[in-house]
């Protein structure tokens, strides 16, 4: 008993103190809990994409491949992920969803193309997800979730930890839980930032900005009564839909620029 008292003390403080050493800013200059090394996170990933890999077909089709990549390309041409490198998959999935893991790699399924009617709107989805990743929100999620429901102890053992649950649980936290039925939606203040990045990202790669707010209404429409899965864990609040316009006008001298250097990419949308 005295040496489970003791343990329990000690993992608390080590918690405690992990926290302290853990906090970093986000890039709007929001304070974050982040436990896990990149690398780590980057070979969490690793796992959890064979895992989406295995399940779901990807696309054949060499057109929405190509139209795929040559967006993510353009969004992804300036700016690498916190560890590992970019690359781009296309799930043949009629349901609405893309993601980006803290490795650096995207996922988009081919329903996304219904909602995404230009290619502007397409580097609207991976722009947001790639700002994601940039803004560690899948490190932020895996420390909130595994320090709230286990403490430092499964920290310790989580990259090596393969039951079902476990990885369930870490797929979610990573932001790919919809992939797999698992609904954990990202915060109200990790989706502005993914937002506010996101602009950013395709307004300097020559992508209309403005085209964001025109994406999330035709998600809305594409669900009906059913939202699509995508929308369930990036909920598109009013508040939210506002702060996106405002902040695509304020980025637009951005985007102007980026066609002034002939910085406009011409992915061709497969018909």
């Amino acid at each position: 008993m005295r040496w489970m008292k003791r343990s329990v003390m000690a993992g608390a403080a080590a918690l405690a103190v992990a926290a302290v050493v853990a906090c970093t800013t986000s890039p709007l200059g929001r304070q974050q809990l982040t436990l896990f090394p990149d690398a780590q996170l980057a070979e969490m990933s690793v796992h959890a994409f064979q895992q989406i890999q295995d399940q779901v077909p990807e696309s054949t089709d060499e057109g929405v491949n190509r139209y795929v990549q040559c967006v993510a390309d353009a969004i992804t041409a300036d700016v690498k992920p916190p560890a590992g490198e970019w690359q781009v998959k296309v799930f043949q999935d009629d349901t609405v969803n893309a993601f980006a893991l803290p490795g650096g790699e995207i996922g988009v399924n081919t329903g996304l193309l219904r909602a995404a009617e230009n290619q502007h709107q397409l580097a609207a989805v991976v722009g947001h997800e790639v700002a994601h990743v940039l803004a560690r929100h899948g490190n932020e999620r895996v420390s909130q979730q595994f320090a709230a429901e286990q403490g430092l102890a499964l920290v310790a053992v989580l990259a090596s930890d393969r039951s079902p649950q476990t990885q369930q649980l870490l797929l979610a936290a990573l932001g790919v839980g919809a992939q797999v039925g698992i609904l954990l939606p990202f915060s109200r203040a990790q989706e502005l930032e993914a937002d506010a990045v996101g602009l950013d990202l395709m307004a300097s790669a020559g992508f209309d900005p403005r085209q964001s707010v025109d994406l999330w209404h035709n998600m809305a429409r594409e669900g009906g009564d059913e939202p699509p899965r995508f929308l369930s864990t990036h909920p598109p609040t009013k508040d939210r839909i506002e702060a996106l316009a405002k902040r695509a006008e304020t980025v637009m001298g951005d985007y102007e620029k980026a066609v002034a250097a002939g910085r406009q990419p011409n992915c061709e949308r497969p018909s």
